[in-house]
């Protein structure tokens, strides 16, 4: 919990008016039982109306003390538990942006969703809890001992017989429930990571009718959740009931044994009834500070589960010197490299790449499905690091950028084309925040996008909903295009990025592209030859190495891979010619 103190602490101020608000409480919950006491000793018997109207004025002002001391306790803990859980929330985000694709792959994107949410919610109701009753109750504790033994040390022994029992019941319920916090919040997980697959695989599911399998399976994930989390919640339910047993019996006990002092004029009526308030008061405190240990747990499973995102090493990291500008723009050499993904460096899934592109070139990598084309592509924008070799871009390794300024220079559009909640401009403009508006007509032009873009109600300001799911595939791929083109890279890096278009439409793409990409290195990955033919180079991969180069006339004489894709996607085209 360090960690969460570590933001708690910053708003010294903020302390310091909880910590006054707590003592302004704990005087008025103290003082009023005093008052009280000395109105029944003094005043009842005496019937002196001026000594009445004294006491109470005292009443009245200790009550308007603890108003204010309320308002300000309520508004210094909320806005300090406010503040914690931003901040906290805003530097995971930092953090989880700066994670490359191996950090993800160890937590697990729907855990991720999970922690910053569900996580730091838990964390918002302990620091809630700690401010506001955290401060206090300490000070009402001792305040009230303090009473118990001047107003009556005989009964005192009453409340120090039953302090153990009480805190013997909290730390059992401490113990117990940490264990059920962690397997609940790891369910949690589990239950995420379903309801994520089926939402974004609900067309798959439909089309195998397995949605009564899919529901089964949440189905089961939710009932062991909901099992833990009953579990939890009786085991911290029973504390109130038992501590407020115990109080019952505390209180009849005190009642028991003032008889004789009373009666033997010891102890006055006012005094027992003081006695009680302070005994109420610091049992009070004793319960409501157990709800701290209880909730501490689970507080910890959660803070442990932020701290391990914030505290996890990020593999792929910007130099703060790294270079930031270059003299040169588009060239990109491949160096001897050979890539394994982390923890499976015995199975490389490429060796030995090397190749050279310059601007106004355009390279393409074609092969068989797992033979690394677009994991190689990726170690452009550095998404992975090579695992030997070097990627020199415009002269220098990529490692030594500065990582915002190389992924700068490039134009990634990926396969799986990816569009964010908002405008279609909003969209476009993604690489490009002062891009105008003829910039992005002549992008979603080239793209072949601005014919379906202004058959929409409101064109470049229509709203998309979450993943441009109210698109078509084909719609979303030429949108994924123009951004690229909006933004003016000095390279463009097409990853598979025209399969979603028919051919006249992709023909089409790629002829108006060199409108664009004149000065810039264009680098394809493609599956369609006809993506592909007219490449300054075309690079055949199989099993991640490079089998080969060239031009498609001199490919097709001498490549046999190359001509196997080539006739196998000429049968298939004309069979689906024939179809028609």
């Amino acid at each position: 919990m360090l960690y969460v103190w570590s933001y708690v602490k910053r708003h010294k101020w903020l302390l310091f008016l909880n910590l006054l608000g707590a003592i302004c409480f704990v005087t008025v919950n103290l003082g009023l039982p005093t008052i009280l006491a000395r109105i029944i000793n003094e005043v009842l018997v005496s019937q002196d109306k001026g000594r009445l109207y004294f006491l109470v004025s005292i009443m009245g002002a200790i009550i308007v003390f603890g108003l204010l001391g309320n308002i300000i306790l309520t508004y210094a803990s909320s806005r300090l538990t406010n503040e914690t859980t931003r901040s906290i929330r805003n530097d995971l985000y930092d953090k989880i942006s700066d994670f490359s694709h191996e950090e993800y792959e160890k937590i697990g994107v729907s855990s991720l969703v999970t922690r910053i949410t569900n996580d730091a919610f838990v964390i918002l109701q302990f620091v809630e809890m700690v401010l506001r009753i955290g401060f206090n109750t300490p000070l009402m504790f001792i305040g009230s001992v303090v009473l118990i033994i001047q107003t009556s040390p005989s009964l005192s022994w009453i409340l120090a017989a039953a302090l153990p029992v009480i805190m013997l019941v909290i730390y059992w319920i401490a113990k117990s429930s940490g264990p059920l916090s962690d397997k609940m919040q790891k369910l949690l997980d589990k239950l995420n990571t379903y309801s994520r697959e089926n939402l974004t695989g609900l067309r798959v599911i439909r089309a195998f009718s397995r949605e009564e399998y899919q529901e089964e399976k949440f189905s089961g994930a939710n009932r062991d959740y909901a099992e833990t989390a009953q579990s939890l919640h009786k085991l911290m339910g029973s504390a109130m009931p038992a501590f407020y047993h115990i109080m019952a019996v505390v209180i009849t006990l005190i009642f028991v044994f003032s008889l004789d002092p009373i009666g033997a004029g010891e102890m006055q009526v006012g005094t027992l009834v003081a006695f009680v308030e302070y005994a109420f008061h610091a049992l009070f405190s004793v319960l409501m500070f157990s709800q701290i240990f209880m909730m501490y747990p689970r507080a910890n499973v959660s803070a442990k589960r932020l701290k391990e995102i914030y505290d996890m090493p990020i593999s792929i990291t910007s130099k703060p010197d790294g270079v930031s500008e270059t003299k040169t723009h588009g060239y990109i050499e491949f160096d001897n490299v050979s890539f394994a993904y982390p923890g499976e460096t015995e199975n490389p899934v490429l060796h030995d790449i090397s190749f050279k592109a310059k601007p106004g070139e355009i390279v393409a990598f074609i092969g068989s499905t797992g033979s690394g084309k677009s994991t190689l592509v990726q170690l452009i924008p550095r998404f992975f690091d090579v695992t030997f070799g070097r990627i020199i871009i415009d002269g220098v390794d990529v490692r030594d950028y500065q990582l915002d300024a190389l992924r700068n220079k490039i134009g990634f559009i990926p396969q799986r084309a990816l569009l964010f909640t908002g405008t279609i401009g909003d969209n476009l403009r993604f690489g490009k925040d002062d891009a105008t508006d003829g910039e992005l007509v002549k992008a979603s032009d080239v793209a072949q996008a601005r014919e379906f873009i202004e058959r929409m109600e409101e064109d470049y300001h229509s709203y998309l909903s979450e993943g441009g799911s109210n698109l078509s595939g084909g719609q979303k791929q030429r949108l994924s295009i123009a951004r690229a083109i909006v933004k003016q890279p000095d390279i463009y890096v097409f990853d598979d990025s025209f399969s979603a278009l028919d051919y006249r439409t992709d023909a089409e793409v790629r002829r108006r592209l060199k409108e664009v990409t004149g000065d810039s290195t264009v680098i394809i990955v493609a599956q369609r030859i006809s993506s592909i033919r007219n490449a300054d180079q075309i690079i055949v991969l199989e099993e991640g190495k490079i089998v080969g180069r060239g031009t498609h006339d001199k490919l097709m004489k001498t490549n046999a891979i190359y001509q196997a894709i080539a006739k196998s996607q000429l049968k298939e085209e004309q069979e689906d010619h024939f179809d028609e």
